[in-house]
């Protein structure tokens, strides 16, 4: 028989000859004809995730009225595939909108792409010169927009079907491109009135500058390195590598006398825009030089000396040259001494016409060139190696040069106090809350915002320098719609009918769209703003969420949302950074679906390729790769990645993510399968036998898992509510895998191998309750191994299948769960017993317990099925036994003879072991108690050393616990 059925990708039919697993639609659900039929014999993450590839509506009861909850998933940049960061991202926002979904709210999750302008622009670039050898200048703007519109729809379909594959439930028709034309007219109106309103202003400031960029970039965008002493820098457009972490000593000679003054500085070039040195007021070294002229060698002209606060006389020589034009602490002292710009490195990185008979040369070549002729005319006083900060552009690694350029900036002064104010009255919550203080601290801070860049990629600034064409005045800037609407403002201005216009060519900073997003993804008629919860990585707290507050508040009035939930910053398994260049960086689709060593090694080919990674990195991404998977990755399955994502604390300030810790988690995935499977098959093997419950009247192991389940539930419900999703991952892995499988499962198997037993109605009841539940409370994490297993799930006579998310329960019996918690302890202790003894089932091998008779009375058949014995019991025979005590009840186990010798024999090798143990142990100790053993060890190795002493006192207590029994 062969049919056809609409797939559940809703993109194509495909035949279906397997009439039982046929799935019929229920109120926009799926069930099974024949759920038992559906459960292979182990979970393929594979299979489960292509049946159950859409699951947003299963687990979704009816909305309880006036219940809605609204947010924004942060866009990713269109310049690559997802990384884990992404994935971190989406998983947790994706594990709260299920929840609520699950607890009746209307949701409303809308997916984003960002053009993310420079990182954009440069990665097209790159594609532009290894597709073409063209740069963009050899091609107009408006075909270099045209490729990288390309590159966009080809990078946002990757990106869609990766989040999809993750089981992010989005609300994918509500999609939004930030250049989207409902965006771009939100970005042009929101400039427009901050440009009216008197908050945009354009001026001449020192920026950021990319020279192989040409563009001004954003702080974010500047990565600070720190070297410790002279090192050499490969810098694009330069021959060869430039030395960094020195700083140079020259001597500038006073005026009308014989006396010098000398200065230090990294960056001897900008010496050609000096224009003073400044001393300490206090410094009694100089205080007879302040108000006197040096001579510059090379501008030959004079400059001042001048005293200020910002001067540190402990740096260098106490006297520090001033360059306003080039670096930012000199531009505000330039500013309060009133002193000028001499700007004598260009756009390009070459020296200006400023430098005369220096102009045009390359800043860095400039530098060995001065270099030169300073100690040609005796005015070089040394070299030395010095700790600094490099500044380098983390889109194209130039050295960022500081350059004073007309740009746009937003005043911010105004917005951040309203921004403080909120959080200080608790208008706007920060989770977790010591990142209230670096709110604080950085809002207190602002600088006005630089929003222009030099760039051909983004949006075009809404803004148009206009003057008459008679030229009988100077020309203005307005801001404006369009050309049209800039003239009717400039005329009326002008007071003049004919205007000559000129849009700038500058596009805006990508994060000023970013931060309109909270309330132009919305058409006018379907308005969810403000959101519920912004919820985002705290890497970017700064750069793009107060941004949206101050801007939101702004331009709308009211705060963009009134939580804020941040999360941490992915590392590897070893605490270290991802990077392409450590060959740690992983990708999810390579944990989804498992990824060979060769397939990771030919990853980084192709980065080296594209010219991501040189050939050095190169190197070391292989090395590390065979070092971390020298087998490769195994493939987890989505559910099993969230799950170990979600088991972290995300509100950490770093995540260390394991990929062997998502291996586990795909395991635990099986576990519970098997359970169903097992649940199932009991239910059915006495289906007629199924009755009404009184759950008053269930067996001892029955109201103790009950009591566990609502434990569960309460730990959920808690850990949901506060965002603390690793509590309630823990809880339900707790509950699932050791409670639930390992030890009340296991009870039950008695009662169905016993036919006439009267517990497996009991039984069968608490099975389905107990899995239904905890399934619903797993939802949200692996969403469609528990669609999977529930839908399929088997549910007892007279119960009805529940969508919600489990709600407090009835259960809890705590003097019952420490009764039971007692029974397993002793249960481990007889496992330990026989484990130490080779005892297995063959031998048949009895258990007899001494303490309270009494209370373990009714427990006797859970430890016999606990424990694997064939019998427990009181009295035990007078000799033959081995003892071990477990609080106050003595387990003794009856030891057959052979093996008795057997492990006797063995002892003096433990001997030998202990001793070993012990020189290692006492090796280990006096390393870590070292003086300085703190402040050169690095965490990572200090975290690793600590987890060895606890191995080996783990094994020495084993040891010692061994050698006890053996006296007996």
């Amino acid at each position: 028989m062969s049919f056809f059925v609409w797939s559940l990708h809703g993109r194509d039919f495909f035949p279906c000859r397997h009439f039982l697993r046929v799935r019929c639609v229920v109120f926009g659900r799926f069930y099974s004809e024949s759920r038992k039929a559906d459960l292979g014999e182990a979970y393929k993450p594979a299979t489960v995730e292509s049946e159950e590839f859409e699951c947003c509506d299963y687990f979704k009861p009816k909305v309880k009225s006036g219940k809605k909850f609204s947010m924004i998933l942060p866009p990713p940049n269109i310049t690559g595939s997802l990384h884990l960061g992404h994935a971190l991202t989406a998983t947790v926002q994706d594990v709260i909108m299920r929840w609520k979904r699950m607890e009746g709210v209307d949701c409303v999750w809308v997916p984003g792409i960002d053009h993310a302008g420079i990182a954009t622009q440069v990665v097209v670039e790159k594609l532009l010169w290894t597709e073409k050898r063209q740069s963009r200048h050899d091609i107009d703007r408006g075909a270099f927009q045209a490729r990288v519109w390309e590159w966009k729809e080809e990078k946002e379909a990757v990106i869609e079907s990766q989040l999809r594959r993750l089981g992010a439930s989005l609300d994918w028709p509500r999609r939004v491109f930030t250049m989207d034309p409902r965006q771009s007219q939100a970005v042009a109106e929101a400039f427009v009135k901050l440009f009216d309103s008197g908050l945009i202003y354009r001026a001449d400031h020192l920026v950021n500058w990319s020279c192989s960029l040409q563009s001004a970039i954003s702080d974010i965008e500047v990565d600070h390195v720190e070297v410790p002493k002279a090192t050499k820098i490969a810098v694009p457009n330069c021959e060869k590598p430039v030395e960094f972490g020195t700083l140079t000593r020259f001597a500038y000679k006073v005026c009308d006398s014989d006396e010098e003054l000398v200065v230090a500085t990294t960056r001897p070039e900008t010496m050609l825009g000096d224009v003073a040195v400044a001393v300490n007021p206090r410094d009694g070294r100089y205080s007879r030089f302040v108000g006197r002229y040096l001579w510059h060698p090379f501008r030959k002209e004079k400059i001042p000396v001048i005293c200020d606060d910002f001067v540190d006389p402990e740096f260098g020589t106490g006297a520090v040259k001033v360059t306003p034009a080039h670096d930012p602490v000199d531009f505000e002292v330039g500013k309060r001494h009133s002193l000028a710009l001499l700007q004598v490195i260009d756009e390009k990185g070459n020296l200006t016409p400023v430098c005369g008979e220096f102009a045009g040369i390359g800043r860095f070549a400039a530098r060995e060139t001065l270099i030169s002729l300073l100690d040609d005319q005796r005015l070089l006083r040394g070299k030395e190696d010095h700790k600094m900060l490099v500044p380098i552009c983390s889109r194209s690694k130039d050295i960022v040069e500081y350059l004073v350029r007309p740009q746009w900036f937003i005043k911010c002064a105004e917005m951040a106090r309203e921004a403080v104010e909120d959080v200080e009255t608790g208008r706007l919550r920060i989770e977790p809350k010591h990142f209230e203080k670096v709110w604080f601290d950085w809002l207190a801070n602002i600088r006005d915002w630089c929003i222009s860049r030099q760039l051909w990629w983004g949006h075009r600034i809404p803004a148009y320098s206009c003057r008459p064409q008679d030229g009988s005045a100077p020309a203005i800037w307005v801001s404006a719609g369009d050309r049209n609407e800039a003239a009717r403002k400039a005329s009326a201005r002008l007071s003049c009918p004919h205007i000559e216009i000129q849009q700038d060519e500058d596009v805006l900073d990508t994060w000023f769209s970013s931060a309109l997003l909270p309330f132009s993804v919305w058409p006018q008629q379907d308005s969810h703003y403000p959101l519920d919860l912004m919820e985002t990585g705290h890497d970017i707290l700064f750069f793009w969420v107060a941004r949206m507050v101050m801007l939101g508040k702004q331009l709308t009035g009211r705060l963009p949302f009134n939580r804020i939930l941040l999360h941490g910053i992915i590392r590897d398994a070893h605490g270290r950074k991802m990077s392409k260049s450590l060959g740690n960086v992983i990708l999810p689709e390579d944990i989804i679906s498992g990824a060979t060593m060769e397939k990771l090694e030919a990853g980084s080919r192709q980065s080296h390729e594209a010219g991501i990674l040189s050939g050095e990195e190169l190197t070391k991404a292989l090395e590390g790769q065979k070092k971390m998977f020298p087998s490769g990755i195994p493939e987890c399955g989505a559910d099993a990645l969230r799950f170990t994502l979600c088991s972290h604390n995300i509100k950490s300030h770093f995540i260390d993510f394991d990929v062997q810790e998502c291996h586990t988690n795909r395991l635990f995935c099986n576990k519970i399968w098997q359970a169903t499977k097992f649940t199932n098959n009991a239910v059915e093997s006495v289906r007629d036998g199924l009755g009404p419950i009184d759950t008053h009247q269930l067996g001892l192991m029955d109201r103790w898992i009950l009591s566990k389940l609502s434990g569960m539930v309460d730990v959920c419900q808690r850990g949901m509510h506060n965002h603390d999703f690793h509590l309630v991952t823990a809880a339900i892995k707790e509950f699932l895998y050791f409670q639930f499988c390992d030890v009340y499962l296991e009870t039950t198997k008695r009662a169905f191998k016993l036919s006439e037993s009267g517990n497996a109605a009991g039984h069968c009841w608490t099975l389905t309750h107990c899995l239904d539940t905890a399934l619903r409370a797993l939802a949200p994490f692996m969403p469609r191994l528990a669609q999977h297993l529930h839908q399929r799930l088997e549910t007892y006579p007279g119960t009805k299948r529940d969508f919600s998310y489990p709600q407090n329960l009835d259960f809890r019996d705590t003097p019952l769960e420490d009764d039971v918690s007692k029974v397993l302890d002793v249960v481990v202790g007889i496992r330990r017993l026989k484990k130490l003894f080779g005892i297995a089932a063959r031998h048949k091998s009895e258990v007899y317990l001494s303490g309270d008779d009494a209370f373990f009375a009714p427990f006797l058949p859970v430890v016999e099925t606990l424990a694997a014995c064939p019998s427990v019991g009181f009295t035990p025979p007078s000799q033959g036994t081995v003892c071990d005590r477990v609080g106050d009840t003595l387990i003794q186990l009856v030891v057959p003879p052979e093996l008795r010798k057997a492990f006797e024999l063995d002892l003096p090798k433990l001997e030998e072991k202990k001793a070993k143990l012990v020189k290692e142990l006492g090796k280990m100790n006096k390393m870590m108690s070292g003086e300085n053993y703190k402040v050169k060890a690095t965490p990572e190795a200090q975290k690793s050393h600590a987890k060895k002493i606890a191995v080996l006192e783990e094994k020495l207590s084993r040891i010692n616990y061994i050698q006890t029994l053996a006296k007996q």
